[in-house]
């Protein structure tokens, strides 16, 4: 049960109740709060069960896990830009689930968004009031969904990270700098962009005029658990994938309207989610002045990491959403009360368009993924390994096949991310030494199929020589929805379709 210390750092002033002031007992309140946060915590996640899965970052994990389930090697035969938190999440969940089913992540999720509500919810009521406790848990839980569902609803990184970056302001606000250490490590862990919490707890360390032994707890708290981390996968792969491997993928060169433009949509929805969270912020710009300067710290450092990549993905900006809650709260202690009741009521009503949004609108890319998956069962054996070329890994896990190589996506081979057009997409811009992997294990295991999912995207065959030279050796058998199935030429190849049933999909 949480507890709450006597403040060790200054607090804005103009609380309406003094932080001394008689309080009910910790357990009384959060007896009556936490069940008020699960509720509201299920409720804005409801759309979250209304398909198998979001977006390809669900489908990515998920293959993931079967193939380490499998005997696959994290950054070895298992390989993606992320550190290894939650594919080991998603492995964890099918051991004892089953890997049928994204249900067990989806409630996961929702344990991951009730924890970061309740940190929340505690910093704010051991900085200035019981009702502010209250407001930041269900701000935060308000604005939480208010982003495309494919980003919102999605069991992925972002979701899992925050738990971690809220436990992390917690205890350095408590002055545990040993956890608060490891707190930033498991957002490290579940996101490389995490980390970026580690600034307003360093400026937290400064201005409490922290002792040499606190800076060290600290220290270790954040290097233990990623050496650790690091030792149990491969640590020059763990370097590789989450540090040193993706500088092209860095980079929009070429793309600079492409990404300016999800980028700004991407912070229009966001602000609409947060209709009732930004006009306190604005109105009391002061606060940074005031004593909360390591929150305006937090949500600049987490904005950073928003820009970071410069892709500006949808759920990128959930980061951005705790900083902003616990601001909008703040400012709420200073505004007049019928203020707060304003603030609810148009983050209810946002949250509530938001949830109409993913509970109603159709998903046509999962549509064409379970399509081509439908085509990949009709044409190929339950025991064969098949090729998608393209970027919906999830595909793989629908059709219940084993992926022929560890690049689940052509992005990793191409350099192609979320609709990059720039001359920075092919062979040439591949991560570092993944064709001459890639073409061992084609050449040690033709695929059974390649589906060629580009549809006219940039890393097409047409701008692939090494995939051309590929499908020579294949010929056409079906095409769905723009995908192009191939099975192998030649008397040896089996007779089609085959379908059935049965689980090859996670060898790695």
């Amino acid at each position: 049960m949480l507890t709450e210390a006597p403040p060790s750092l200054p607090y804005v002033s103009g609380n309406r109740r003094s932080t001394s002031a008689r309080r009910p007992s910790a357990p009384h309140y959060w007896r009556r709060l936490v069940p008020l946060l699960a509720v509201l915590a299920c409720v804005t996640r409801v759309p979250s069960f209304a398909h198998p899965l979001w977006n390809p970052d669900e489908g990515y994990l998920a293959v993931q896990a079967r193939m380490l389930a499998h005997g696959g090697t994290l950054y070895e035969t298992v390989v993606d830009r992320k550190p290894p938190l939650v594919p080991w999440l998603y492995e964890a969940a099918f051991a004892v689930f089953g890997s049928g089913s994204l249900t067990p992540l989806r409630l996961a999720a929702i344990a991951a968004q009730l924890g970061t509500a309740v940190l929340l919810a505690s910093i704010a009521r051991r900085r200035w009031t019981d009702a502010a406790g209250r407001t930041a848990g269900v701000l935060y839980l308000l604005a939480s969904v208010g982003l495309n569902p494919e980003d919102a609803q999605a069991a992925t990184f972002e979701v899992f990270m925050l738990p971690w970056t809220a436990a992390a302001l917690w205890c350095a606000d408590r002055r545990r700098w040993g956890w608060c250490g490891i707190a930033v490590a498991g957002a490290f862990l579940a996101k490389q962009t995490g980390a970026a919490v580690l600034l307003p707890v360093v400026w937290l360390l400064w201005r409490g005029g922290a002792p040499r032994t606190d800076v060290l707890r600290c220290a270790v708290g954040v290097t233990l658990p990623v050496l650790a981390a690091a030792l149990a996968t491969d640590p020059a792969g763990f370097l590789f994938w989450t540090v040193t491997g993706s500088g092209a993928y860095a980079s929009f060169t070429g793309s600079e309207l492409h990404v300016l433009v999800r980028g700004l949509t991407n912070a229009a929805i966001l602000a609409v989610a947060c209709a009732g969270i930004l006009p306190p912020i604005v109105r009391v710009l002061r606060l940074a002045r005031t004593g909360s300067a390591e929150l305006w710290l937090w949500l600049g450092a987490s904005a950073v990491a928003v820009l970071a990549g410069f892709h500006f993905f949808g759920h990128y900006y959930l980061q951005l959403v705790p900083p902003l809650a616990l601001l909008a709260t703040a400012s709420l202690q200073i505004l007049p009360r019928e203020r707060l009741v304003d603030a609810l009521l148009a983050s209810a009503c946002a949250c509530a368009l938001f949830l109409a949004w993913g509970l109603l609108a159709p998903r046509p890319e999962l549509t064409h993924a379970q399509r081509v998956a439908t085509a990949v069962r009709d044409h190929s054996a339950p025991s064969d390994r098949v090729l998608i070329w393209g970027m919906h890994p999830e595909t793989y896990w629908l059709a219940d096949r084993a992926p022929a190589s560890r690049f689940l996506t052509a992005g990793l081979l191409t350099n192609y991310s979320g609709g990059r057009e720039g001359p920075q997409v092919g062979e040439r811009y591949a991560v570092a030494g993944t064709w001459p992997v890639f073409r061992a294990e084609l050449a040690a295991g033709p695929p059974a199929l390649v589906v060629d999912d580009s549809r006219g995207a940039a890393y097409g065959p047409g701008r692939v020589a090494s995939l051309r030279r590929l499908l020579g050796g294949y010929r056409e058998v079906a095409r769905v929805d723009g995908a192009v199935v191939y099975a192998p030429e030649g008397p040896a190849e089996r007779a089609r379709p085959l379908g059935g049933g049965g689980s090859a999909a996670g060898r790695g």
